[in-house]
């Protein structure tokens, strides 16, 4: 088990330390779940005030917060809580699970494909004809990744992920569990003589840049033709939905169970809250912020934020709550 003192943390989080303590910590905890062994956070006056009561023997404190640590305990007072967590939670990291073999023997992989230095593949996972991987991409169990498929250098693959034929993944992302990429979008139309539904063939595919991570869940279609993109440095909470021939932009964050329809475009920076529905061939433009819950049915201008169902100016949006809230109650 690791642990450190409060002296070797400091000198990792570069803050001023505030009084002493002689134990050994071995990782981080909720100062309402601590043991006398860890160290936590104190982020605003809310948490302070459970500081009294927990055994932490140390915490991360916002230096703008006016507060003793005690006998024995002590405080590291950073500019920024949100970095040094970030930096504290790298440091008591015990890594992802280890490899008995680079190659398990279980795994199946076509004679065709190319496997770079490096690599790790995991107990029964497939990789198609044609596929190319690059150094250094660890691909844990039970992961399939189709034919004429592209994987960057140092990309992470979790298990129970599909990856569809003709992919082409960047380098250093990371696909958590059970992502599907490429599988067909969602198209139909009414047969001629009106009686069924005919399915439209999907025959593009799906693009992912450099630095993506894809959340638990995730479903990324591939382009009705051409291709479904995502940009550089994108991060896809779990749930999430993106449909055939979407583009996002660089750095796009987007949490839990959002929704983007068809040929739906994205800018840079873009934030989208949770449970975001976006209709079909709307453009966000860069910068903008769509609060949670909300239905976007229009195109969004640059650096606006909006909420609400439909999804208008966010100032509107909770000028109207208030007035509702108002009409209730005479």
């Amino acid at each position: 088990m690791k642990s450190f003192s409060i002296q070797e943390i400091n000198e990792i989080l570069q803050g001023e330390l505030v009084g002493d303590t002689n134990i050994r910590i071995v990782g981080p905890e909720q100062l309402d779940k601590a043991q006398n062994n860890h160290i936590s956070f104190i982020i605003s006056s809310k948490y302070a005030d459970i500081w009294d009561t927990s055994k932490a023997c140390s915490a991360i404190v916002d230096e703008k917060l006016k507060v003793e640590p005690g006998d024995n305990k002590a405080f590291i007072k950073v500019k920024n809580t949100d970095f040094a967590i970030t930096k504290l939670l790298r440091l008591f990291d015990p890594g992802p699970p280890k490899f008995d073999f680079d190659i398990h023997p279980t795994a199946v992989i076509h004679e065709s494909a190319i496997i770079g230095k490096n690599c790790k593949i995991g107990a029964g996972s497939y990789i198609g004809k044609n596929t190319v991987i690059d150094d250094s991409v660890t691909i844990f169990p039970n992961v399939t990744i189709l034919d004429e498929t592209k994987i960057g250098k140092g990309t992470l693959i979790w298990p129970g992920t599909v990856i569809r034929e003709r992919t082409e993944i960047g380098q250093y992302c990371i696909l958590q569990v059970n992502v599907s990429i490429g599988a067909d979008g969602f198209g139909f139309h009414p047969s001629e003589d009106g009686r069924s539904l005919v399915k439209i063939p999907q025959i593009g595919n799906v693009v992912i840049g450099n630095g993506v991570e894809v959340g638990a869940n995730t479903c990324i279609d591939r382009g009705k033709f051409s291709s479904t993109i995502i940009g550089d440095g994108c991060k896809l909470d779990n749930l999430v939905q993106i449909a055939h021939n979407v583009v996002l932009g660089r750095s796009v964050i987007i949490a839990g169970t959002s929704g983007i329809a068809g040929s739906a475009v994205v800018g840079d920076g873009v934030l989208i809250g949770g449970g975001v529905s976006i209709k079909e061939h709307t453009v966000i433009h860069a910068g903008a912020k769509i609060g949670a819950g909300s239905g976007v049915m229009n195109d969004i201008a640059a650096g606006k934020t909006v909420l609400g169902y439909p999804a208008q100016d966010a100032r509107e949006t909770l000028k109207q709550w208030v007035a509702l809230r108002k009409l209730a109650k005479k």
